[in-house]
């Protein structure tokens, strides 16, 4: 496959991407922040006019292993979600990753109780 999809820049941190990742799939995020543009009609399946930024939300692991990135337009609030490539960031990964476990959606003293 070559590359005929133009580089890009981040929307959040300005960091130029190649429109492919290292395993040769299309791009639709930074590898640095995670972040992504509304391009997509997630239920039309066609070009999105929205064009806002999409952030980063939780990462999932479907049956096949592979990891995808959730995320959510800023604008219009639709989800989507993408692969996570072998070139994004650890650390951003391992922080959205984790953010359930960091940030529970009960105060923590409740463990103590059970």
């Amino acid at each position: 496959m070559s590359n005929t999809e133009p580089d890009f820049l981040c929307v959040h941190c300005g960091l130029t991407m190649s429109a492919l990742t290292p395993e040769g799939d299309e791009r639709d995020h930074c590898s640095g922040c995670l972040t992504s543009r509304h391009v997509h009609d997630q239920h039309d399946g066609g070009v999105s006019d929205c064009a806002a930024r999409m952030t980063p939300l939780s990462v999932v692991v479907p049956a096949d292993g592979r990891w995808r990135l959730v995320h959510r337009c800023v604008d219009c609030a639709e989800l989507s979600e993408g692969l996570v490539a072998g070139d994004d960031g650890p650390l951003p990964l391992m922080r959205i990753a984790v953010r359930p476990l960091a940030e529970p959606p009960f105060p923590l003293e409740l463990l103590g109780r059970v």
